[in-house]
């Protein structure tokens, strides 16, 4: 694994000059996580995630987005949102740099829910446009499965990660120092029948901005949590790779 922001130019000149390589880039977003999580938790864990898939494939890892699509959020105080247009653009404008550069392969995990629209689409618009270097976005590939297996407390929707016992667990393996524990608090905000299926605004729904329960929360599940969807991302990675003949 290489990383981008602190390699020089020449260091990446012999990179591309060995043959095209694979790019990781971790988007994130800057938006309420409860009480007891930062507001980067998002980014933090797509960094960790991307780190592990970059250093399985030796691949080159981008610097993080920090921001992203996260509008649901903005009553909360602190949560800066980019529109779906500007995580499109910025997504697409890395790959077409990352392309020109003779990048083989941008692999795009998304850290949060309001991104993967955009993030699609860019991968589209790419694969429509009949550009050379394709995008492949992960969303946290295996993670409900592992949710199911590690997590003592309900899920508040099926799936629905956030603020929960499953990101707390990932926080304190990544960065216990951000957590805090004698804020936890449990919430499961009655969710309207159509939830998921339109876009809506989370602040209205409960008081805490927490879905779930993080109480039973521990780094070892966060460990265990971020292992399975690196080791399914590279499963998934791989499938693509095989796909496009490159491997």
């Amino acid at each position: 694994m290489i990383e981008l922001s602190s390699s020089t130019w020449t260091d990446m000149r012999d990179v591309l000059a060995s043959g095209p390589p694979l790019a990781v880039l971790p988007f994130g977003a800057l938006e309420q996580h409860g009480p007891h999580l930062p507001l980067d938790t998002d980014t933090r864990q797509a960094e960790a995630i991307a780190r592990g898939i970059a250093s399985g494939l030796d691949a080159v890892l981008l610097p993080s987005i920090e921001y992203g699509n996260t509008w649901g959020n903005a009553a909360f105080p602190g949560t800066v949102s980019l529109s779906v247009d500007t995580v499109a653009a910025i997504c697409g404008d890395i790959a077409a740099s990352l392309d020109a550069a003779g990048f083989a392969l941008l692999v795009v995990v998304n850290g949060d829910y309001g991104n993967r629209l955009p993030l699609q689409l860019a991968a589209e618009k790419r694969a429509a446009a009949g550009e050379r270097m394709p995008v492949l976005v992960l969303d946290y590939p295996g993670l409900v499965d592992i949710g199911d297996q590690v997590k003592e407390s309900p899920w508040a929707a099926p799936g629905l990660c956030h603020a929960d016992e499953l990101e707390t667990s990932m926080m304190l393996a990544i960065s216990p120092a951000t957590v805090h524990p004698e804020r936890f608090v449990a919430e499961y905000p009655g969710l309207p029948p159509d939830f998921g299926q339109r876009p809506q605004a989370l602040a209205p729904l409960g008081e805490t901005g927490v879905f779930g329960d993080p109480r039973a929360a521990t780094a070892a599940k966060g460990e265990q949590i971020i292992a399975h969807v690196v080791t399914q991302s590279l499963a998934a990675i791989e499938r693509t790779l095989r796909s496009l003949g490159l491997r």
